[in-house]
């Protein structure tokens, strides 16, 4: 329904950042940290407003607690693997201590999201250190965004296909002019839906073997004012994008999802602001639909900028084919 942003990207949210580190080290190692940075600022000095929606929590989500409690993120959003979240938020930690400004902190609530990736990737490994942690903190830009086999998706999974990382964006007129993107890290199964298509229906029977268990990150930025408890509503709003996909939702499943506010009037700080002229619940509901739609594309993207990808203990995981995919459509929907 809505229009993609230019970039079709989270950074088309003017201030967020976006930053990889790709891990690939022999024939074991496939793993990586991306980094998310709502704005220039320090963010513990000017928190944004946030919210988490969590559909199932079979994860390791660090700093969750805090960030549901006072409805702010106070750090920049890391993305790894699981047994290296907390290395990441240790090394986290150190570089926000580090900035400028900071010198007087004696707390920081490291917000640490993680997907299993242990089907490519020997996990067991103490492999993520601060010095990619560092390299995805300081490389964080704007502009397009690397999708695919990178970063924190470098050796994660979706559907039985090459999973990784995605983004997309919407533009919304109605609520002002506002901007809603998405940033994922796919790693979860189910049965796949294509825009609207069910591939993993009709290509069952070439399917990998796989498990329905597995996990998935979904970050949602806006520059639209909205209060903590909207972004709540609006993050959970991610886990009907992810529905549209065929996801399963299984009992291993971590399913969760961030949203954040970039808008002045709303970011908090020094100034004691306090969600100022937040939209109201009314104009809610077209943020809620680019939300959906920006995390169905981003998943997808995800799959379609995979590539190919050897690893642990000779496991070889396919990208999604995507002449078949293509064939589908053009064989069922010919006008499309």
């Amino acid at each position: 329904m809505f229009e993609p942003g230019p970039l079709n990207a989270i950074t088309d949210v003017a201030g967020v950042r976006v930053g990889h580190s790709t891990v690939i080290e022999g024939s074991s190692v496939r793993t990586g940290v991306t980094a998310i940075l709502p704005h220039e600022d320090s963010l513990y000095l000017e928190p944004v407003p946030a919210g988490l929606s969590v559909a199932n929590g079979f994860g390791k989500f660090i700093g969750s607690t805090q960030l549901s409690e006072l409805g702010e993120l106070e750090t920049p959003i890391l993305l790894t693997n699981t047994l290296s979240a907390p290395r990441a938020a240790d090394a986290l930690i150190r570089w926000v201590l580090e900035q400028t400004g900071h010198d007087g902190i004696k707390t920081v609530s490291p917000v640490v999201g993680e997907c299993n990736d242990g089907v490519l990737n020997d996990i067991r490994r103490p492999t993520i250190t601060d010095t990619h942690v560092r390299q995805a903190l300081d490389s964080a830009a704007g502009g397009p965004v690397a999708e695919g086999a990178v970063g924190a998706g470098t050796g994660t999974v979706a559907f039985g296909y090459k999973g990784g990382i995605g983004t997309s964006s919407r533009r919304v007129p109605t609520a002002g002019g506002c901007t809603v993107g998405a940033l994922v890290q796919s790693n979860f199964g189910g049965v796949l839906n294509f825009a609207g298509l069910p591939v993993g229906l009709m290509e069952q029977a070439g399917l990998p073997s796989f498990d329905t268990d597995g996990s998935i990150m979904m970050v949602l930025a806006t520059d639209a004012p909205l209060s903590d408890r909207n972004l709540r509503r609006l993050a959970a709003r991610a886990h009907a994008g992810l529905a549209r996909t065929g996801a399963a939702f299984s009992n291993g499943s971590g399913d969760y999802a961030l949203a954040f506010s970039v808008a002045p009037t709303v970011r908090r700080g020094s100034t004691d602001r306090t969600d100022r002229g937040a939209l109201a619940n009314k104009q809610m509901s077209a943020l809620f639909l680019a939300a959906i739609e920006a995390v169905e594309e981003a998943i997808l993207n995800s799959l379609t900028m995979a590539v190919d990808t050897e690893g642990h203990e000779g496991s070889l995981v396919r990208a999604l084919p995507l002449r078949s995919v293509e064939s589908l459509f053009s064989r069922l929907r010919p006008d499309a």
